[in-house]
């Protein structure tokens, strides 16, 4: 997965919302603008730039849940072989 900074409009047309996606998909909400203060690209007197680059810098790969994972697996399994999954 790419690495994205995402300005979307959240009310109207006056206020954006501002996120940044790490390689691992994992979103972080950096804040607000108002559309008077879309030019300067800056939320919490720091640039969108650096925001993104501090969490890149620094992104982690999310730990997997394995439990949830073989829970999912074994349902899968049952399933291919016709028998109802009981998940109690």
């Amino acid at each position: 997965m790419s690495r994205e900074i995402v300005i979307n409009k959240y009310e109207g047309n006056t206020v954006y919302s501002v996120s940044v996606i790490d390689s691992y998909g994992v979103e972080t909400h950096l804040g607000y603008l108002h559309h008077t203060e879309l030019d300067k690209l800056i939320v919490n007197d720091t640039t969108i730039r650096e925001h993104s680059e501090l969490l890149w810098a620094n992104e982690v790969k999310p730990e997997e849940d394995l439990l949830s994972n073989a829970i999912s697996e074994c349902i899968k399994l049952d399933e291919e072989r016709g028998v109802e999954p009981n998940l109690d």
